[in-house]
């Protein structure tokens, strides 16, 4: 009507400050992630520069920074680094995803579980080392024994994990589904996979992990190319700061898939009320 007023809306305080808080939040915890590797710097730049410690057997930070620049720039760096990355996604897509599967079968079929978990159970025990060689004499030093190598590490945790999830499903929840004449695809994709989802993912953190002690392993052992090749040419030569960029690189590209893999977890598993510490 003409003669009333319009009432003011009323601003809720707490819907501009809660992504503050979150920010505040997420800055806190980088910080707190980042503290200890800043210390171990000063400490490891300090006794570089007493010279506590030969610069041949441990370089400073600040050699070890030199290195990687000279390394970026000659273009070596990125051209191993294509070099693993490729082999260390070939042999997690090969070995992952059989893993998975099998896993799917052996959770959902006890006769599968019977025919291919005892072999599983003794084969994931053999160290890389001790089966590296074999591979070598089998497949030859070139691109199909490091892949395979890479594979075979891959497969055992998202095997397990997926198996171990799905076998940790209520029962209860499949009488329900009964019940509710549940197909057995929709079975499978509205029960098993949710149910089983954190275990799937957890096996595929330690599926990549594992990936990446494959490639250093099958790069160590024979190869001409790529991260562990750098790694074990500049022990050779005894360029310890060399060899200790291969392994930051190693352990940071290992962090950023892990990251990667837990942002998933939050975004899929964000129907989880669980304990957060």
């Amino acid at each position: 009507m003409a003669g009333t007023k319009s009432r003011p809306e009323k601003i809720n305080p707490e819907s501009g400050s809660s992504g503050t808080v979150r920010n505040k939040s997420l800055s806190a915890s980088i910080i707190r992630g980042l503290s200890l590797p800043v210390l171990v710097i000063i400490i490891w730049q300090l006794a570089a520069y007493f010279e506590v410690v030969s610069s041949t057997i441990l370089p400073s930070p600040i050699q070890i920074a030199k290195a990687f620049w000279e390394l970026i720039v000659s273009g070596e760096l990125i051209s191993h680094l294509n070099v693993s990355l490729y082999r260390a996604f070939l042999g997690f897509l090969l070995g992952g995803s059989l893993g998975l599967l099998s896993g799917i079968l052996a959770g959902l079929f006890r006769k599968f579980e019977e025919t291919i978990d005892p072999s599983v159970q003794m084969l994931r025990t053999i160290p890389h080392l001790a089966i590296t060689p074999l591979f070598i004499l089998w497949f030859g030093i070139g691109e199909t024994s490091k892949v395979l190598l890479i594979a075979l590490g891959a497969y055992f945790p998202l095997y397990i994990n997926t198996f171990t999830g799905i076998r940790g499903v209520d029962s209860k929840l499949f009488e329900v589904t009964k019940v509710l004449e549940f197909s057995k695809w929709k079975l499978v994709s509205k029960l098993i996979v949710p149910a089983a989802l954190p275990n799937i993912l957890l096996g595929l953190r330690l599926s990549i992990g594992v990936s990446w002690l494959g490639l250093v392993v099958a790069e160590l052992m024979g190869s001409s190319e790529g991260v562990g090749y750098m790694i074990n040419d500049a022990r050779q030569f005894s360029q310890t700061a060399v060899v200790i960029v291969g392994i930051l690189i190693f352990a940071i590209v290992g962090k950023l898939s892990d990251s990667f893999v837990r942002f998933l977890e939050k975004k899929l598993l964000k129907w989880r009320d669980s304990y957060s510490g």
